[in-house]
């Protein structure tokens, strides 16, 4: 069996996987896992770029041997170089609030509607794009000569080749999404130098040679190669990809960009084979986890169960809100914005999350439906969220629709699945690639069974539908 690497990196670790693919079979084996922790230095939250470099290198040479290496990470975060290749500082982290006010900024001199007429993303304040502007006018900038995201980055270290990898760089809210090509005129138009961006490269590419191995692009942004990993059977499925973000969405063969697709703040991502990824950003496990780490608490089984026997949709809150992005006090936010008491207990405030979540993740499938003109017969949850069995079950009663839970290891999965197509080990579209992962992966299935009328009340209570 043919031998990849999959380097995943994920907000709170990172991961190298070994992906064994023969006839039929995709088999993935953890060989190193590393500490993600960001710093914060003068007022300023980074990431810590070189102690993440050490960790790939140290589970490549974990991995031994292999045919080919593939990388993908979160989106929107980048590093800046200057003339000779070096890195001009550690890249800043997409929570800190360096770009508060600069999306209103960026509208006033391009306006929302046309910007997403030519990049189709939703508006995020933390965008490639705003935090490009909010940059200008450091030295930082002014040394610059390219722009490398967070996975392009960490090639470029092991190959010495820079580019831009699509299904990422389309997350930058600077590429046209008609073209996949950076968009000059919106560069241009909010002050940006185009110079500092590399070539776009597509997925199954190779970008250079770590030592003899082939380093090959892959669906880099970590949603687009969990979506590879969806086993669904028809092109009617929902996916969420749920960790710390929930990405909740569909997978189209072209861009929605109706004004109300706009209002309803879907993005059009670029996906593997030149899908679209039309989706949105649902603040996920995040809260969770923040919550269970003011608690000091890390028994993520017996909150559950303690959750699980909690009055269902007693407390619900719009996990939405801008309020929950921040990190710190997050479960005083949580309690405040719920009308608890302040001495809640951690399985009223983990059941009031959960339920908020599920609710989130059935507002998403229902409305890219509507703005997409299709229909769904399945939501399939991919990542680790597909372990919280809880939180799957509630959102089989939130949409009314099966939830089919599984792969968690999804990302890892997509990555090495394109990796082994672009060798010539396997061959065959997306169709093709996900039914390998139905013959050798675990899925479970939640059929819904809550009060619908229930859920339809508790999400009025929270937007006013």
């Amino acid at each position: 069996m043919n031998r990849f690497a999959a380097v995943d990196l994920g907000a709170s670790s990172g991961r190298v996987m070994v992906g064994r693919v023969g006839d039929g079979v995709v088999a993935l084996e953890e060989v190193h896992r590393f500490a993600n922790e960001p710093v914060r230095a003068g007022g300023t939250l980074h990431w810590d770029i070189l102690s993440l470099y050490r960790g790939v290198l140290d589970g490549l040479a974990a991995a031994g041997p292999v045919d080919s290496i593939g990388i993908d990470s979160w989106a929107v975060d980048y590093g800046l170089l200057d003339a000779s290749g070096a890195l001009l500082g550690n890249p800043v982290h997409y929570r800190d609030a360096r770009t508060d006010g600069v999306p209103a900024r960026v509208a006033a001199l391009i306006g929302d509607d046309r910007l997403y007429e030519i990049t189709g993303l939703q508006k995020l304040p933390f965008n490639t794009l705003y935090q490009l502007v909010s940059a200008q006018g450091t030295p930082q900038y002014a040394a610059a000569r390219q722009m490398l995201l967070i996975p392009d980055l960490l090639a470029f270290w092991l190959t010495g080749e820079p580019g831009a990898e699509y299904t990422n760089a389309s997350t930058t809210e600077l590429v046209d999404v008609r073209t996949r090509e950076w968009s000059l005129p919106l560069i241009s138009e909010v002050g940006l130098r185009a110079e500092l961006l590399p070539p776009i490269r597509q997925p199954g590419s190779q970008i250079g040679l770590y030592g003899d191995t082939p380093v090959v692009a892959v669906g880099s942004h970590d949603t687009a190669s969990a979506v590879v990993g969806v086993p669904a059977a028809s092109s009617d499925f929902a996916y969420i990809s749920c960790g710390t973000w929930s990405l909740v969405g569909l997978e189209l063969p072209s861009p929605v960009l109706t004004a109300s697709s706009r209002r309803a703040n879907f993005t059009n991502e670029g996906g593997v084979d030149g899908t679209i990824r039309y989706l949105r950003n649902v603040m996920g496990l995040w809260p969770l986890q923040e919550c269970m780490r003011e608690w000091g608490d890390s028994d993520i089984s017996g909150l559950l169960r303690a959750a699980s026997r909690e009055p269902a949709l007693r407390h619900v809150v719009d996990l939405d809100l801008p309020m929950f992005l921040p990190p710190g006090d997050m479960c005083g936010r949580v309690v405040k914005a719920a009308g608890l008491p302040g001495d809640a207990s951690p399985a009223v405030v983990v059941r009031c999350i959960l339920d908020s979540l599920a609710l989130a993740q059935s507002r998403a499938v229902e409305q890219a439906q509507e703005l997409a003109g299709r229909s769904v017969d399945a939501v399939h949850i991919v990542g680790g969220g597909a372990r919280n069995e809880l939180l799957c079950r509630l959102t089989a009663d939130a949409c009314g629709l099966p939830v089919l839970a599984g792969p968690v290891e999804a990302t890892a999965l997509g990555n090495v699945l394109v990796q082994a197509r672009a060798a010539g080990v396997i061959d065959g579209d997306l169709a093709a690639l996900r039914s390998v992962l139905r013959q050798t992966q675990q899925i479970v299935r939640y059929s819904p069974g809550g009060d619908s009328a229930a859920w339809r009340v508790a999400a009025k209570r929270i937007v006013g539908r």
